[in-house]
């Protein structure tokens, strides 16, 4: 709801998105994605969400002793976090570097993508500087992101986090703001460092404290006065 990038549709002239639509359809560099279905990527490349969202996941690969006798082995064992959304018109990057490794995901129905080499885009020079922007503007939202899961409770970083959430992606509502695309417990918990039992009890007590509410298919609303004070606490 309150992002400043200028990637998004309303703000971008339907000409130049379309131009690099008919692209990447004439390149064959665009996809239609179904729910949770992995994005293959590679290094290099740019991407760009037309439409859905995509959920970012970073895996680290950790050591865990296995067996019961005195020469017990060392198994690879993966350990998957969330990290955010990129949305409609957002672009996004992978870079690979170990021992983590990031993937992208369909994170709804129907969720499209272009991509390119980012001497593309040279074929749009006021393009380039709009991605160049938006990169900005996501490097911006993660040092947020990192402040946030600084907080020592885990309350706080809870609260925190689905604000950043919805203050970038949010829609307005009844109810105040809603993030438009559905989030597990488990998504959440592995975003701010719990488990999925706690971030469920602790979403209980948001609930009672009136600072979120929930609805279907886990859709996650917060009062307006609490996006748009920029002040609001766990406390």
């Amino acid at each position: 709801m309150h992002s400043s990038s200028s990637l998004s549709e309303a703000s971008r002239p339907f000409l130049t998105w379309q131009r690099i639509l008919d692209w990447a359809q004439e390149h064959y560099r665009h996809r239609t994605f179904s729910k949770d279905e992995r994005i293959p990527t590679r290094s290099g490349l740019l991407y760009l969400v037309q439409r859905g969202a995509i959920r970012l996941v970073g895996t680290a690969q950790i050591s865990a002793k296995t067996g019961n006798s005195a020469s017990k082995l060392l198994q690879q064992i993966p350990d998957d976090a969330f990290l955010g959304f990129i949305g409609a018109g957002q672009p996004f990057e992978i870079v690979a570097q170990l021992p983590y490794t990031l993937s992208a995901y369909s994170h709804v129905d129907q969720t499209a993508v272009i991509w390119m080499y980012w001497q593309d885009l040279d074929n749009w020079p006021h393009f380039r500087w709009e991605v160049l922007n938006a990169f900005r503007y996501q490097h911006q939202r993660k040092l947020l992101w990192l402040s946030t899961l600084g907080q020592r409770r885990t309350i706080d970083r809870l609260l925190g986090f689905l604000r950043l959430l919805i203050e970038e992606f949010g829609e307005p509502c009844q109810e105040g703001y809603r993030l438009p695309f559905p989030l597990t417990h488990a998504q959440i918990g592995s975003a701010i460092g719990s488990t999925r039992v706690t971030v469920t009890r602790l979403m209980g007590k948001l609930r009672q404290r009136g600072l979120i509410r929930t609805q279907g298919d886990n859709l996650i609303y917060m009062p307006a006065e609490l996006i748009e004070s920029n002040d609001g606490s766990a406390n």
